[in-house]
């Protein structure tokens, strides 16, 4: 390596020569500790990962079958391409070859994995065992044969992927198998072989430059497993990480649980972010803000709520933010919107049945005895229940108008005997009444619409808000 990377500083001219000086394992052993050091969070070897590249095409291409009669080359060959090489080097130099049948076998399915050929590819990888092959190949066969088993297989892609770490340890195969090996853990729910990939990839390689795909399986397997896997597991991953980075994990866990609804995975995500490590965060950030205050929603002062979103500063949002803080804040106001009763409210006449004891089925109700009997038409609970919806933000009921809770009060009372004018027409139809006693409207007695209590209506009317608050907060983007 200290030989290919003289000459990669030393000019294009020595670069030139150690393409023909230099064997093709050569270069790709150079290679493969340059990419070991990238993993190891080395972001400054990136630009001499590209210029290998580069050099081991132009050998490869220019490669004769003297060169491939040495079985390291061909192997170099063969990890070359399932390092990032190029297909069409690949597929010509391993038709110049005269090596075994099964190297051709891998060569062709390399070919066809690089060129987006999936199902063609696992044919051909299909018989060959990562473990029978060399060490330095069977690693990359382990690797690449996962990736394509992930969704097919997943439990045989994750054996491989084990399989792909043991042969290559402390290298750039290792960070990849344990970074697919996060994702593929949540898809299938096991919350033990995720939390336990998660701590080996932070533990080792949180400073690859692809640790941003981990981010995003990790967040995402968390959202996903958020009943298997406990807070004190996701806390004891996240410690591992700096201050930094730890915040901006909790943030993006937060956001996508007070979506999603999970508002105690969003209230302890949110706290975390905003208090820090050691209590030594920052409260002022408007995404922290933002997150917290739509995990309670549900539970606190409403009026609370729409102060302190009011107090955010929108021009530190994202674009998605700002699109998510418009629609909590119209959710927060629908809650907080008086009730409007239909415009024949105060003449609809409320109708309590009564049983043969002449008690109001308000009072019925309570009777465990009557507990498994169907609800009586006309008849409202004290303070009627408005069924919580399923939207990304949950809100807290409405709260009734002063006039309606009058009107409330009066429906749990019984009421005056309404005249036989008033009845229903299943009412008329029953059998005469005792003299002097009040008419019963039985229980399925079809409600008409002059029957309609003004509560049900603004029930009714909540309800069809709060689904269109659900659809615009559904319309923000994730």
């Amino acid at each position: 390596m200290a030989l290919a990377l003289a000459l990669f500083v030393a000019g294009p001219s020595s670069a030139a020569f150690a393409q023909d000086a230099l064997q093709p394992y050569q270069l790709v052993r150079s290679l493969q500790l340059i990419q070991d050091r990238i993993a190891g969070g080395d972001h400054a070897a990136l630009p001499m990962q590209a210029k290998l590249l580069e050099m081991i095409d132009a050998r490869m291409r220019n490669a004769d079958a003297e060169d491939f009669k040495e079985p390291k080359n061909f192997r170099a060959l063969l990890v070359y391409g399932m390092s990032g090489g190029n297909p069409v080097t690949v597929a010509a130099a391993a038709s110049r070859a005269a090596t075994d049948p099964q190297s051709l076998a891998i060569a062709r399915g390399v070919v066809a994995y690089l060129s987006g050929r999936p199902a063609e590819a696992i044919e051909m990888l299909k018989p060959i065992d990562p473990l029978g092959v060399p060490a330095d190949l069977g690693a990359f066969l382990a690797l690449v044969k996962g990736s394509l088993l992930a969704t097919d297989d997943p439990a045989a892609a994750l054996n491989l992927l084990d399989e792909a770490r043991l042969l290559s340890p402390g290298t750039l195969v290792e960070e990849a198998a344990l970074r697919r090996s996060v994702g593929m853990a949540a898809a299938r729910g096991d919350a033990a072989r995720f939390a336990l990939a998660s701590t080996q990839y932070v533990a080792s390689y949180l400073y690859s430059p692809y640790a941003s795909q981990f981010a995003d399986a990790f967040v995402s397997g968390v959202i996903t497993l958020h009943m298997a896997i406990s807070q004190d597991k996701i806390a004891d991953i996240t410690s591992m990480m700096d201050p930094e980075r730890e915040k901006v994990i909790y943030l993006r866990i937060a956001r996508r649980a007070a979506i999603d609804g999970m508002t105690e995975l969003s209230a302890f995500a949110s706290a975390k972010a905003e208090l820090g490590r050691n209590g030594s965060g920052s409260r002022d950030d408007p995404r922290t803000q933002l997150y917290s205050s739509l995990s309670i929603m549900t539970s606190a002062n409403v009026d609370e709520v729409r102060a302190k979103l009011g107090k955010i500063d929108r021009g530190k949002l994202s674009q998605s933010d700002r699109d998510l803080l418009d629609a909590a804040q119209a959710v927060a106001g629908e809650v907080m919107a008086p009730v409007k009763a239909p415009a024949n409210a105060e003449t609809a006449p409320t109708i309590v049945a009564r049983g043969d004891g002449g008690k109001s089925a308000t009072e019925g109700s309570a009777d465990p005895a009557n507990a498994d009997l169907p609800p009586v038409e006309g008849a409202m609970p004290e303070q009627p229940p408005v069924a919580a919806p399923d939207p990304a933000v949950a809100v807290s009921d409405p709260p009734v108008a002063p006039s309606d809770q009058a009107k409330d009060t009066s429906a749990a009372s019984p009421p005056p005997v309404p005249q036989p004018a008033q009845a229903s027409a299943g009412t008329l139809a029953a059998a005469p009444a005792p003299t002097g006693a009040a008419p019963v409207v039985k229980a399925s007695a079809p409600a008409t619409p002059d029957m309609q209590d003004p509560i049900d209506a603004a029930v009714t009317s909540t309800r069809r808000q709060l689904d269109q608050i659900d659809q615009l907060l559904g319309a923000a983007p994730k």
